[in-house]
Order: structure tokens, then sequence, then C-alpha cells
């Protein structure tokens, strides 16, 4: 049941309106009489669990998607948006995680892409077109070269470009969908004065991030989202996290993290001197049943040591030892997996999954030898380790035949997960394992982490966030310029230290590695 402010009575002060929005597939619905409303002028968060119906309302709002019941309605007036390019000639404009920024031509002709080129006698008039896209750039307080090709910029950069194309088409209610999911601290503060500063011009925007300290920090109200349905509207201000975990799982937060200590003594892995491109002199042990954590800024060296580890980039120097076979030095991504060493990569859909493939294909594929004699691939055996992926990981889907590009994106890591569990790895590298994904899943996440613990599998997770690595390692490396700088144990670990040793101002102590 929704306890959403009553539209009617607030009407001429919204930009953006949704109401009692039914949207169903293949039987399965949605959407289930959502409502929404975004006022001129407010940076408005919409929070739930993948799955909840926040993608789909979305493009509900966009464009994409007709409503099967229910009714929009824009500045106080009801509309039908029969697809984007009619949404967007209402104001209406969405940004989503991966940007439609087109990397081989310039700054300039993406801000004004899909718009009118200024012209005379069917000659582009370029000055005229810097001008406008110019103009645009300044409303942002950004300086970005006009003539540089969009693909050379930072992720940052892209995001105004984009923002900029937005605003040249005169959107007044923006939509962003988890807008810093790759974007570094210093970034993010940046992004946070752009859209107040466009806030205060009086465009309503549409927050979707799964990153709650976020919300609370930049926005001014919120809306939950919960199996299709609106939960809860109300002032930022007047709610807390913990309340909106509980409203977003349907039940009290609890405990997010499992119980630890499932540490043994015998040796899993041990790395000593490694070096890389960045990584240097790198040198740790990690134990059977352990979550070892690693944490530092961007650039630190934390995603490469991952990628070393793996066999999926050579290293210049130093060994890689597995219980007490010593691989090849840079063994190549095969003789890695062979020897127990698997991958969850930070990038899950450019890396981690084929998009277009099946959930069956993609499980498949990445375990051939499991499932096939004598080169002759058993259909039987495919079976077994999908059912077994899908029913261990509890991935949410139609069947083991939906594609993998329509799941949400905690579906989607499960489904990395399963991939490489059915490998039975001594080690699991984990890079971000839990970025875009909803606090729900992100508690999947971690019992299912903390259950391969149990049975002996060790963890090796890259995060970056400091909170995270706390609560769900037993130990946490922190790297610095490519080395480990810091070394504590998780239970009761300084946060104010952490960060100290991610910008390298602390002074190494006793258990530095």
């Amino acid at each position: 049941m929704s306890t959403t402010t009553e539209p009617d009575a607030i009407v001429t002060s919204l930009a953006l309106e949704a109401r009692d929005i039914l949207k169903h597939f293949d039987g399965v619905h949605a959407l289930s009489g959502a409502r929404l409303d975004v006022r001129g002028g407010e940076i408005h968060a919409l929070l739930g669990e993948n799955g909840a119906g926040k993608s789909t309302l979305i493009k509900v709002l966009t464009g994409v998607y007709s409503p099967d019941g229910g009714t929009l309605w824009r500045d106080g007036e009801e509309v039908e948006f029969h697809n984007v390019r009619v949404a967007n000639r209402a104001g209406v404009s969405a940004l989503y995680q991966e940007l439609s920024i087109i990397p081989t031509i310039s700054v300039a002709e993406n801000i004004l892409l899909g718009e009118q080129m200024p012209n005379r006698g069917g000659l582009v008039q370029w000055r005229a077109l810097r001008r406008r896209a110019r103009e645009q750039l300044d409303r942002l307080n950004q300086k970005i070269p006009l003539g540089r090709l969009a693909g050379e910029l930072s992720p940052v950069q892209q995001t105004m470009v984009a923002f900029a194309r937005a605003l040249a088409t005169d959107a007044r209610v923006l939509i962003l969908d988890e807008p810093t999911a790759s974007l570094t601290d210093t970034e993010i503060t940046e992004l946070f004065a752009v859209l107040r500063s466009l806030r205060d011009e009086g465009v309503a925007i549409l927050y979707v991030s799964h990153r709650l300290e976020e919300v609370f920090e930049l926005c001014d109200r919120l809306t939950v989202m919960r199996n299709g349905e609106t939960i809860v509207t109300k002032d930022v201000a007047d709610s807390n996290i913990d309340e909106v975990i509980s409203n977003m799982v349907g039940r009290p937060g609890g405990e997010l993290y499992p119980d630890r200590d499932t540490a043994t003594t015998d040796v899993a892995i041990t790395v000593d001197a490694l070096d890389g491109r960045r990584v240097k002199d790198v040198s740790f042990t990690a134990y059977k049943g352990e979550v070892l954590g690693i944490g530092g800024l961007a650039g630190s060296g934390r995603s490469e040591l991952m990628r070393i580890l793996s066999g999926a980039q050579k290293h210049r120097a130093g060994t890689i030892t597995v219980g007490e076979t010593r691989l090849p030095h840079s063994p190549g991504v095969g003789r890695a997996l062979d020897a127990g060493i698997a991958l969850v990569p930070e990038e899950r859909r450019a890396q981690g999954v084929i998009l277009g493939g099946t959930i069956r294909d993609n499980i498949a594929l990445a375990n051939i030898p499991e499932v096939s004699s004598f080169g002759v691939v058993s259909g039987a055996r495919i079976s077994d380790i999908v059912s077994k992926g899908m029913s261990d990981l509890q991935i949410k889907a139609r069947s083991s035949r939906q594609f993998v590009g329509e799941l949400s994106g905690g579906n989607q890591q499960k489904v990395v997960l399963a991939k490489m569990l059915a490998r039975r790895p001594k080690v699991l590298l984990m890079d971000e394992p839990t970025r875009g994904i909803d606090v729900g899943t992100k508690a999947e996440i971690y019992r299912l982490i903390r259950e391969l613990a149990a049975g002996g599998t060790t963890i090796i997770a890259v995060s970056s966030e400091l909170p995270e690595l706390i609560g769900l390692s037993d130990r946490v490396l922190i790297m610095h310029e490519g080395r480990i700088f810091g070394e504590v144990p998780a239970a009761g670990a300084d946060e104010e230290v952490l960060l100290a040793y991610c910008y390298g101002k602390a002074e190494a102590n006793d258990n530095d590695a």
C-alpha cells in the first residue's frame, strides 16, 4: 500500500507524475499501481532492490515502454509518451549508467547529436555549433575542449557531456541511473555540485542509486519501491538509512554482514614480491576459509593485482603459489583456473557475461571441461550445473533460457558467480562484488561469500567501500601507489585509519605487510 502524498493536492507544483502505473511481461507484473511525483527544483531519489520495478518505471516515464494501465502527467497535464523522442520533446530525458556517448566524434558534436545542426546551404556552421555547445557546458561550469574526441574524456567528463546534450534539448526533467558508479570521490563531489546548480535552475532530477549515503547527502525527497509497488515517499530529512533498508526489503534491516571467523591456518595462496605495470613488490599470504579484503583509491593497483593473480595480465617479477604449487610466470587465465584461481571481474557486463546469451549458455561456456567428454557436450550435465547454480545463488529469472542482458544487475552478478563456482575454485577473486547492487542483494552476496569461506574457499575481495571491507573481511590490506601500505584485522577496524592508509598519510605499523 503506497503512502505517497496524494498527488491531486500538489499537482500544480509537479514536473512529472506517474499515477497507478501497471506493466506486465509474459504474465509477470513488473509494476502494480506504482506512483511517483517529482517536483521542479528538487533532487528526488528512487530506491529499491534490484527487481523492485525502478528500471521499468523509468522506461515508462521516458517512452521506452507504454504502460498497461495508469497515467502520466507533465506540468499538471496528462501526457502519453509513445516513444523516447516524444518524451524528449516534452522535456523528459534519461541518462543511464552506460552513457550513449559516441567516442569517435567531438564533444561539440556529441552535445548537439540528434538536434538540428546549424547550417547554411547544407553546410554545417561549425562556429555556431561550437557556440551552442559551449553555452550548455557553461551552464554546467565545465571547460571541456569542444574539439576533443569524446572517447578521450574521463568518465566524469563524459557524464557532463551527456548532461549538456540533455540540456541542449531543453530537458526540464533529468532521470539519472547510477550516475556515480564509475566515478572517483573527487568526481562525485564535482557531479553533486553540478546537480545542485541544475536544481537551483528549477530542473527536476530523479536520482536512482544503490548508494544510500549519497542519497542522504544529495537528495531532497525519496521514494522506495518494492515488488512493483510504491511503498513510501517522504522528505529525506524525515528518514534514515535503516528505515529505507527496512522499506526496501520489507523487514527490519538487521545485520547486513554475516558472522566471520571461518579462517584456518592452512595456507591457500602465497604472493611474493609481485611486480606489474603499477603493482610494486606486493607480498601477502591468504588462508583457507579467509575473506581477505583489499582497499585503496582508484589507480592504487588493486584491480591490476586481481588481474595478475587471475592470469589475465602478465607480471614482470614475483611468484604466485597456490597451496604448494608454484604457478609459472604469467600463467594465463587457463592455467590459473586449472590451479584453482577464478576471477569475478569488476565490469561484469563487459567482462563477466555475454549479455546476448542465455543464463544456460553463459554458465556452460565457462565450464566446457565439466560438461563434455571426448569432445562431446552433454546437455544433461549442462542442465545439472545450471540448475544447481541458479538454485544455490537464487537467480531470479523466468528460466535458464532468459537472456542475461534482461536480468537485473544483481542477478547478472549471480550468473558470473555461478560460472566461476561451477569450477569449484580454491581461491575466488572478487573485484567490486556488489557494485551497482541493491542492499538486499548485497546481503545475499555477503551471505554467499561467507558460506563459501566456511566451506574452505579463500575469498580475496577488492572494494572501494570501506564499511564493506570492514564488515565482510577477516583482514584488510590497503594499497597505495601500487604497494601494500597497511594491514589491519577487520574486526574493530577504524575507518579513518583505513582512509588515511588509502591516501598514504599514516605511518606503517608493526602489522604492515
